[in-house]
């Protein structure tokens, strides 16, 4: 689970490749100093940047961009460095912005070679600063950690250096700036028809009197804050998206990210030609730009929105482009949304504003001038409100039309289970990017449903609430129902996108009252052993489980992840717990607890369906189970947070539809190969 860190926090990094990626809305500069267990760096070259980008274990770019990739390898850094900060500043460009308060909040992330996010900084409330130090890696006892700063400097790079101790600031920070201005000249790309993007900003809508809305960035999202009653829709998404990348250099975007526009002079998230207070643009910075027509003698028509393909975005793969694109159309959706929401909240203001100005002279206050006054103003706040929902109401159609080509072509894995890919499916040969866990929508545009897909491995234990909850429209028992129908609906798909005996399900029943409901499961020969029935049942099981976890982490520790003895399976285990906490005593309860904390960096991962009402009895000693959990709910509920632009997403599960045989095909198929490999 990628942790999204507040400034001053850290966390702890269990790998030494790292990238740190950075992610603005208009080109910086990027660096690193290499510093000792002081902070202070005590020469110019133990500083990274432009004009000199490698050093021992470090490379930064060449050049300014609004996205960029530091490429960090721990273990080769000098003895003597004990603590690495990553820094950006603004480029002293005509026309540019002079201060990080005029542009969209900056991002830095830190991932694994492979795209997996490790920790998130997003460097909010900057106003006056044109140089920054975003992130610093250090070392104590030993161990390396990662820390949020979020330090900022008005007067730039040479305040930067000077606070650092690095000799000669002034002139390191003027030679850098001469290194990116090289740059930016040697780079700029020539402007053509061809690099028009194909979407309006969203806050066109506001027209001279209505500002954009609050600056949004492109952040993974993070986690919900811990104990609260919402979950953030991307947590275990790892790397959902990277940063926006290209820039003004035009340098060549990430795998496993759309391509960039971000070297269009219309700017990726702020207008690139604006200084302060340019509009907000609420595109997506990786969207692909509507080509124009070729032919010399025909007019240049309007700009339009390219024709929506599958597989949109940069990847490696079909698969990894269609996450992509996926995560792209949830940002899209997001920032519209957002634009839309500010838009209607100023337009309220606005009136709430000439009211009073009305009501403040008693001379209009009543009679026919007064009732004019506050007639035209809500006039006004109509107007408004109308020109936000028709920008809102054509990004939405364009991203259902974007839908609608894009659903077909998902795999089985991010596929929903009425899909035509599942009649044709076969037992993979490895393991997919993600898994979809259901969809989400938003109230603005409830007919528009995102795919929710997470990363795999999971990060996370799943719990799916089988309580009352707002918006579930149905009684007790058939909401019970409906929640083992879910864990069966994720458990199949888990099985069904893993190579034949790469992952197996256990499943806890002590009273054996989800018995009709787990029958596709039982009914296959799916399940790696029939249910677990009463209290000697759970006591076994979560004892062999137990028991796995404690081997590898054992094997771990002693250097040796693959000396594990021939007893216990070593492929991915899920654990379905269904009536928790029926049939479970103090022992089995902190077992599972043990399981949700440790199971899923030793493989083992757990899916909760349970009702909290019903462990009231355990008092606070399940919190921490219920928070280290992602919950889920049987019937759709608004209960997903979005910390990053401020929305509650509704989420809903994604089931097999009634008397569709589609499962149990699957699933035999499942259990044929597990069969044949045995």
């Amino acid at each position: 689970m990628a942790a999204e860190l507040v400034r001053g926090q850290n966390h702890p990094l269990s790998r030494h490749r790292i990238e740190i990626r950075i992610s603005a809305g208009v080109p910086v500069v990027a660096g690193a100093t290499l510093a000792d267990e002081s902070g202070r760096v005590r020469d110019a070259d133990r500083v990274a940047h432009p004009g000199a980008p490698s050093l021992p274990g470090l490379e930064v770019s060449r050049q300014a961009a609004a996205g960029h990739r530091i490429a960090v390898d721990l273990d080769a850094l000098p003895e003597a460095v004990h603590r690495l900060g990553v820094l950006i500043a603004l480029p002293a460009t005509p026309g540019g912005p002079p201060r990080f308060g005029a542009v969209p909040a900056p991002r830095a992330s830190v991932t694994g070679l492979d795209g997996t996010e490790i920790a998130a900084y997003t460097l909010a409330g900057l106003d006056a600063e044109s140089a920054v130090v975003v992130l610093e890696v250090y070392r104590r006892q030993g161990a390396w950690k990662v820390c949020a700063v979020g330090q900022g400097y008005a007067d730039g790079l040479t305040a930067l250096f000077a606070d650092q101790g690095v000799p000669q600031a002034a002139d390191l920070a003027r030679g850098i700036e001469e290194a990116v201005a090289h740059g930016m000249t040697r780079s700029i790309p020539v402007r053509t028809t061809e690099t028009d993007r194909s979407r309006h900003t969203a806050a066109s809508v506001t027209g001279p009197d209505l500002p954009g809305a609050a600056s949004v960035t492109g952040p993974d999202l993070p986690d919900g804050a811990a104990g609260s009653s919402y979950d953030s829709p991307a947590s275990g998404a790892g790397s959902s998206r990277p940063a926006p990348c290209g820039g003004v250099g035009g340098t060549e975007p990430p795998p496993g990210g759309r391509s960039s526009a971000a070297d269009d002079d219309s700017g990726t998230t702020v207008a690139a030609t604006s200084s302060v207070g340019g509009a907000i643009d609420y595109t997506h910075p990786g969207r692909r730009r509507a080509p124009r027509p070729a032919a010399p003698e025909a007019p240049v028509p309007a700009e339009g929105p390219a024709p929506p393909v599958a597989g949109d975005a940069v990847g490696w793969s079909l698969d990894e482009r269609l996450y992509n694109q996926v995560w792209g159309m949830f940002e899209d959706l997001a920032r519209a949304t957002a634009a839309y929401r500010s838009a209607v909240d100023f337009a309220q203001s606005r009136l709430a504003r000439e009211l009073d100005q009305a009501l403040s002279d008693p001379r209009s206050r009543l009679g026919s001038v007064g009732d004019a006054a506050r007639e035209a103003a809500r006039a006004r706040r109509d107007e408004l409100v109308d020109q936000a929902r028709a920008v809102l109401d054509r990004d939405v159609a364009q991203l259902t039309a974007e839908s609608e080509v894009v659903e077909p072509a998902l795999p089985p894995a991010y596929a929903r289970w009425d899909n035509p890919v599942w009649h044709g499916y076969r037992v993979p040969a490895e393991p997919p990017l993600a898994v979809r866990l259901g969809d989400l929508h938003l109230t603005e545009s409830s007919a528009l449903r995102i795919p929710w897909l997470v990363r795999l491995p999971l990060e996370r234990g799943l719990w799916i609430d089988s309580g009352s909850h707002d918006g579930a429209g149905a009684d007790t028992g058939e909401l019970r129902h409906l929640a083992v129908r879910t864990a069966v609906a994720l458990a199949a798909r888990l099985l069904a996108v893993h190579p034949a005996g790469e992952f197996g399900v256990h499943v806890i029943d002590p009273a054996g009252s989800g018995a009709s409901a787990l029958a596709p499961l039982t009914g296959t020969g799916a399940l790696t052993a029939p249910p677990a029935r009463g209290a000697a049942g759970v006591a076994d099981t979560l004892g062999r489980l137990t028991e796995r976890v404690d081997l590898v982490q054992m094997a771990v520790r002693g250097g040796a992840p693959d000396a594990l003895p021939p007893g216990p399976d070593t492929s991915r285990q899920l654990l379905i717990v269904h009536d928790f906490p029926h049939g479970f005593d103090d022992r089995a309860v902190n077992q599972l607890r043990y399981l949700a904390d440790e199971g899923p960096d030793a493989g083992v991962h757990l899916l909760l369906v349970a009702d909290r009402e019903d462990a009231a009895a355990h008092g606070p000693l399940l919190d921490p189970l219920w928070r280290s959990l992602m919950r889920l709910t049987p019937a759709p509920d608004g209960h997903l947070a979005d910390p990053w632009v401020g929305h509650a997403w509704t989420y809903e599960p994604c089931l097999v539809p009634v008397g569709s045989q589609v499962l149990q095909q699957v699933l035999t198929q499942v259990a044929t190969a597990r069969a044949k490999r045995m």
